[in-house]
């Protein structure tokens, strides 16, 4: 298991994955992998104004995890741009992928 991540039982049938993010607003497009500090890097071309990048964050987790925008969380770092995102149905193999770039 990577050290930006912690699989946990929600106590129904799917297992989520909290992870530690990295993000970069404002990019030319939106993009999930490579690490920074540990942390899983997502490059998101919305700015940091008014919760936009924090949206675009989540969605472009959602999609690179293969989960509905709804299974992914944000637990801490409303306003900073390391975050704790929770991915339901998230997998540690995805993560690993992500992670490696």
């Amino acid at each position: 298991m990577s050290s930006s991540s912690i699989c946990i039982d929600t106590g129904v049938h799917t297992a989520a994955v909290r992870v530690a993010i990295w993000v970069r607003p404002g990019a030319g497009r939106s993009v999930v992998g490579g690490a920074h500090g540990g942390a899983l890097v997502v490059r998101v071309a919305a700015r940091a104004v008014e919760g936009q990048a924090n949206e675009a964050t989540l969605a472009a987790l959602a999609a690179a995890f293969g989960v509905r925008r709804r299974a992914v969380t944000l637990v801490t770092g409303a306003t900073s741009r390391a975050k704790i995102v929770e991915v339901t149905g998230g997998q540690q193999a995805v993560l690993d992928r992500l992670l490696a770039g």
